[in-house]
């Protein structure tokens, strides 16, 4: 829900009931992850998407439907057709699992205070409950980066702790994903499934090294949401003028401004220094710490030579794999934006474990599964039992487009 979070703020600021879909699961390819809504509110108005446009059609009647009927949330699925263009399934082969449930903004003020976080840029986590008991189904709970007190509810019970938890913990990794808790002596005795959707802080992108690979670097790390960050201990090249692009221009060693500063298991780390006295103690630093991405720029014996001076340095053989060196990926880029581009795939691919093969020549699913995060209180990925469903079919040509919805209470 909080792809469309500007829109849900001033309906729940105007006090106007909305239906909310969101994608509670998803299977095999589809075009947009789980946590992904469309919502529509009594007049109509729609806003978001949760397919790039092969089952909106049908997600918007039955939002229309939950919205009119003011009764339970429904459950849809939605599976692949090749009738048309315009037939209701997934041209992508996936299938979707989506919640869609009526928001009364009266009866829940907390989620327009969270919404509130997230247009503001606050970090915030909003859990909503997808499967366990029939009552329960939609209820939600937020949650505050830095706020040990949580609002609204779940259950009014232990739940809300436990989910709690995993959600101040996802909030720190920056994933939305569904999580598990209850039905293993943890004080819930029936299992429930909660997705907890995450607008983090943004993940840092440091650069270090003032050059003009920098420049172009930091722009495409901007475009793609990051915190930059340019270091380098000369000061007649680290100026916010070379870099504007750039969030903020640190004037320091780079070890140790990689050692006082704060970074997390998204932070992408960028050596472009091409100097041993730079690059060492950095990288030295950078392959001890839970960052995501390590790469450092140079050439093929540049890369030979650095991998001696950190054995050297007493970098372990488990660290040095780590080491994105040369940065980048093979695209044949020369020029900087070329290269910035050539590193933005490289830290993208092995975020998502991409392969960085070209799609014509790889195998599998486009859109891979986040893999779930795993906890001793929550279960990540793992579903509490859904109630019973009823499916009704259309026939496409290859295989059938099956929806199946299914009221969650009565």
């Amino acid at each position: 829900m909080l792809n469309i979070a500007d829109t849900l703020h001033r309906w729940c600021r105007e006090a106007r009931p909305f239906a909310l879909a969101t994608v509670v699961d998803v299977t095999g390819s589809a075009p947009l992850p789980v946590g992904t809504s469309v919502a529509v509110n009594e007049s109509g108005n729609a806003v978001g998407s949760i397919s790039g446009g092969c089952v909106e059609g049908a997600v918007y009647d039955l939002c229309r439907q939950v919205l009119s009927d003011r009764g339970a949330p429904q459950r849809a699925w939605f599976g692949y057709s090749d009738d048309d263009a315009f037939a209701v399934g997934l041209t992508c082969g996936g299938e979707l699992d989506v919640l869609v449930q009526r928001i009364d903004p009266a009866l829940q003020p907390h989620l327009a205070a969270a919404l509130n976080d997230v247009v503001q840029g606050r970090p915030t986590a909003v859990a909503q409950m997808v499967a366990g008991p029939r009552d329960l189904i939609g209820s939600t709970l937020s949650v505050l980066s830095d706020d040990s007190v949580t609002h609204g509810t779940l259950d009014g019970g232990p739940a809300d702790k436990l989910v709690a938890e995993e959600a101040r913990g996802l909030l720190r990794a920056g994933r939305t994903t569904r999580v598990t808790v209850g039905g293993n002596g943890d004080g819930c005795p029936e299992p429930m499934t909660v997705l907890v959707h995450v607008r983090a802080s943004r993940p840092r992108m440091l650069i270090f090294g003032a050059v003009d690979f920098a420049a172009a670097l930091s722009q495409a790390g901007a475009f793609l949401g990051y915190r930059v960050t340019v270091c380098d201990a000369r000061p007649v090249f680290a100026t916010s003028a070379r870099f504007p692009h750039a969030d903020e221009v640190v004037v320091d060693w780079p070890h140790r401004y990689l050692k006082r500063t704060e970074v997390d298991t998204r932070t992408a780390v960028c050596v472009l220094t091409h100097d041993a006295k730079f690059d060492i103690p950095l990288l030295r630093l950078a392959l001890d710490l839970s960052v995501g991405y390590v790469g450092a720029m140079g050439s093929r014996r540049t890369h030979h030579e650095r991998l001696r001076l950190l054995r050297e340095a007493d970098v372990t053989e488990d660290r040095l794999p780590r080491l994105h060196s040369p940065i980048g990926l093979d695209l044949g880029a020369r020029t900087p934006e070329e290269t910035a581009i050539s590193i933005t795939a490289e830290i993208i691919a092995s975020t998502h474990r991409g392969t960085g093969l070209p799609l014509s020549q790889a195998t599998g699913p486009i859109h891979r599964p986040i893999p779930p995060l795993r906890s001793d209180h929550g279960r990540s990925g793992e579903e509490a039992p859904a109630p019973a469903r009823q499916s009704t079919r259309i026939q496409g040509k290859a295989r059938p487009v099956e929806t199946a919805i299914t009221r969650t209470q009565q």
